[in-house]
């Protein structure tokens, strides 16, 4: 195995592992109850209002199943042998973040902790995923297979900042012991763009391309 194919493998079993952790955190919040996990750190009167709920539902559960069948979608082996089931779930991804994710995301953003730079951050991430995302059906309808996986990189990058921001809170407390604000407002911001300039560098090294040639073979 090269070593690109092994870090593409670890990669991808990274994002699967992580996704299964999360269907862990996402089923106790389907009780409906309001003490659990990241619902406490909301006040009384957030909690109680309906736009919130709406939103924060709809977005743990669709951004799950997104972020599962994103994955899928840079997979050569996979997109070759099933590009029916491939077209089919790259729909219900592009879909699920333009008309569930994204904005359910948007609607959680001006509820988010941490004042105005916390607020614009997340806000920022949802506006940003969903531009990145109808960019990638917009090329995909127009037949420009490289300029489409250009984009899904970029809006899988966003859909990916789930993980950045709990890798890097982590990090950022365990090896510079920043305070719990400190923390927060930095992964607010750290979580989506770092991994988009993480995807522009790979891009302009011609991933892209390489992708698109596995796929031509």
């Amino acid at each position: 195995m090269s070593l690109r194919r092994f870090f593409a493998t670890l990669f991808l079993l990274l994002v699967a592992a992580f996704t299964l952790l999360m269907l862990t955190k996402v089923v106790p919040y389907l009780s409906f109850e309001p003490e659990i996990d990241f619902l406490t750190t909301k006040t009384d009167r957030v909690l109680a209002r309906q736009d919130f709920q709406f939103s924060f539902y709809i977005h743990i559960v669709s951004s799950l199943w997104v972020m599962g069948i994103g994955i899928s979608q840079f997979i050569p082996s996979f997109v070759k042998k099933y590009p029916r089931l491939h077209q089919s779930l790259g729909k219900i991804y592009v879909f699920s973040i333009l008309f569930l994710a994204a904005p359910s995301g948007l609607g959680l953003a001006i509820y988010a902790n941490g004042g105005l730079p916390a607020k614009v951050g997340f806000s920022l991430q949802c506006v940003v995923w969903w531009l990145t995302t109808w960019a990638a059906w917009r090329e995909i309808q127009k037949k420009r297979w490289q300029t489409h996986i250009e984009w899904m990189m970029r809006s899988y990058a966003v859909t990916l900042a789930a993980m950045s921001l709990r890798v890097g809170s982590y990090a950022l407390v365990y090896f510079f012991h920043t305070k719990p604000i400190e923390t927060y407002l930095t992964v607010a911001w750290l979580s989506w763009v770092g991994n988009l300039a993480i995807v522009e560098g790979l891009i302009y090294a011609g991933m892209s391309e390489r992708l698109l040639k596995m796929l031509q073979k």
